[in-house]
């Protein structure tokens, strides 16, 4: 990251001033373990809301990713693929660790002067809540900073919560470019671009506008040109090497390059649609670390026999869904180990077999055809990324604009954020200072593959258009499963995802359960008793009529 060397002198202080708290619902008074605000340093206040901020962000979007396919979702039932108990670490962190250290450093900062310290934490509470809203519906807000004075913090409505975020944003804006008496010691994401810090601000009210249906609101700031269109300007948080004491690494890369090999099983759905269109990002995305998985063919053609042991339904028929819409089932050709949405099997000894994360986002290994196993420090040692707001994502945002009004008009948006996409994504494989980039692929690998979009998009018809952009949107959104998730509510797209392993999962997911310490402990809230409540801006058909595929 650009300030790495600051984060591993300071980042320990900063967790230790700020997460001893034992509180774990919405009563957020003060912890007398930690400072007092009257005591805080602005700068750890602000640290702390940074990193959290990317954790929060990292956390939700693998909710996300697994929902819609880009990852794999072990939970043959939708109701309870996600316990609320998943859910308390986030929502802990989103309230006390970002909302309420961003409201302690607020009187600070304005007393001093650090108008461009209280425009990032604004910033960040308006990413977070609207983020909160898109996962869970209605939650507390206006109510929930009162600590003891109320430990029942009511909802407020999604709606209300969106306008408050948009008028957030303007409140940062406005401090950005406002001049600072100092600036903060640390900037995780722009290192003190305040310019970069408007277009990020304005292009998450772009965000926001989209989920809203509001072209017009959209279109004005694009007509602005004050957003995020270059990958320059990339809203992301640098990850660092760093293992122990504290641990700066991404979270995936610590939970995949460990001495017992992966944690998470890829997604079958994500790998076979990027290994059969050859394309050129995913010996960035996945490493090998075999060179064959049971019950296919290697990467010289070669058959490789079923293994009961390390993948036990190499060795099963698929189910009729698969058959019917003709999905790879378990098992894919040259060397892809992942699992199918929905295999729910227990976890067999393939830690040191199955693909890996690679090298992007996470900073893993590049695969260079190696077929080695992974291990603790490989690869580019976890120093990689979480994408909060690409410049790719805007660019299949404004495509589905313009395809809303037609969608053959969207082909030059889809491929502008393939092609920002690719460009940004192989610019990571110098990462992997071990790895052999002969094996990146050429100019020409790169152009083709384009081109092949390109063609594949005019010869289909107006569903297949509108199935190969939200192939291609999420494909580009690799680490940030949010706007996946968001685009599947709003569109529907693609339709032909792979299904369920269970032909009957029950209702898709269209927002999750209350976190179970916000709905235990909190008299206001009320747990949900399904999955199937659509948040306020969700306003498509219920499920399962909608979205398509289950």
């Amino acid at each position: 990251m650009k300030n790495i060397f600051k984060y591993l002198s300071i980042g320990l202080i900063g967790g230790v001033l700020f997460t001893g708290c034992e509180t774990t619902n919405l009563d957020l008074a003060d912890n007398p373990n930690a400072l007092t605000p009257a005591q805080a340093d602005p700068d750890f206040y602000l640290n702390e809301v940074q990193v959290r901020f990317a954790r929060v962000v990292e956390s939700l979007g693998e909710t996300g990713a697994e929902t819609v396919r880009m990852e794999w979702m072990g939970s043959r039932n939708y109701q309870n693929a996600y316990s609320p108990q998943n859910f308390d670490g986030s929502w802990e962190d989103a309230y006390q660790e970002i909302i309420k250290n961003g409201r302690d450093l607020a009187p600070l900062a304005e007393e001093a002067g650090l108008v461009h310290h209280l425009a990032i934490a604004q910033l960040i509470e308006a990413y977070t809540i609207t983020l909160l809203v898109d996962y869970f519906g209605d939650i507390p807000y206006s109510e929930a900073i009162g600590g003891a004075d109320n430990l029942n913090p009511a909802p407020d409505s999604g709606a209300d919560i969106y306008a408050a975020a948009l008028a957030l944003a303007d409140q940062a804006i406005a401090n950005f470019n406002a001049t600072a008496l100092a600036d903060p010691d640390i900037d995780f994401y722009y290192d003190g671009d305040w310019d970069a810090w408007v277009k990020a601000a304005n292009t998450l009210k772009m965000r926001l506008h989209l989920n809203l249906g509001n072209a017009s609101a959209f279109n004005s700031i694009v007509s602005s040109g004050n957003y995020i269109s270059s990958t320059d300007d990339d809203f992301q948080f640098q990850w660092g090497a760093n293992a122990v004491q504290p641990d700066t690494r991404h979270p995936n890369y610590a939970q995949n390059y460990t001495v017992t090999g992966g944690g998470d099983y890829a997604s079958v759905w994500m790998m076979n649609l990027m290994d059969t269109s050859d394309d050129p990002r995913i010996r960035y995305y996945y490493y090998r670390q075999n060179d064959g998985t049971p019950g296919s063919n290697d990467v010289n053609g070669d058959p490789v026999p079923p293994n009961e042991e390390t993948l036990d339904c190499s060795l099963q028929s698929p189910p009729p869904q698969y058959v019917a819409g003709g999905f790879p089932f378990c098992t894919l050709d040259n060397g892809y180990w992942g699992r199918n949405h929905g295999n729910n099997s227990g976890i067999p000894p393939d830690g040191l077999l199955r693909t890996a994360v690679g090298v992007y986002p996470q900073a893993g290994q590049f695969d260079d055809n190696s077929f080695s196993e992974t291990s603790l420090g490989t690869g580019g040692g976890g120093a990689g990324i979480t994408p909060v707001i690409l410049a790719s994502t805007v660019d299949f945002w404004r495509a589905e604009l313009a395809m809303n009004s037609s969608p053959a008009s969207g082909k030059a948006f889809v491929l502008a954020g393939v092609t920002k996409s690719i460009n940004k994504v192989t610019t990571f494989g110098s990462l992997d200072a071990t790895a052999d980039l002969s094996f990146e692929p050429s100019a020409t690998d790169i152009s083709d593959f384009i081109a092949s979009v390109d063609a594949a998009f005019d010869a289909a018809d107006d569903e297949g258009k509108w199935n190969i952009m939200a192939e291609q949107f999420f494909i580009a959104l690799k680490g940030n499963g949010h706007d996946a998730y968001n685009f599947y509510r709003r569109k529907g797209y693609p339709t032909n995802l792979e299904p369920n392993l269970e032909p009957n999962p029950g209702a898709f997911i269209r927002s999750h359960f209350y976190p179970a310490n916000a709905a235990n402990t909190n008299s206001s809230i009320a747990q949900k008793s399904n999955v199937t409540g659509q948040v306020f801006w969700d306003t498509n058909p219920a499920s399962p009529s909608f979205p398509v595929a289950n």
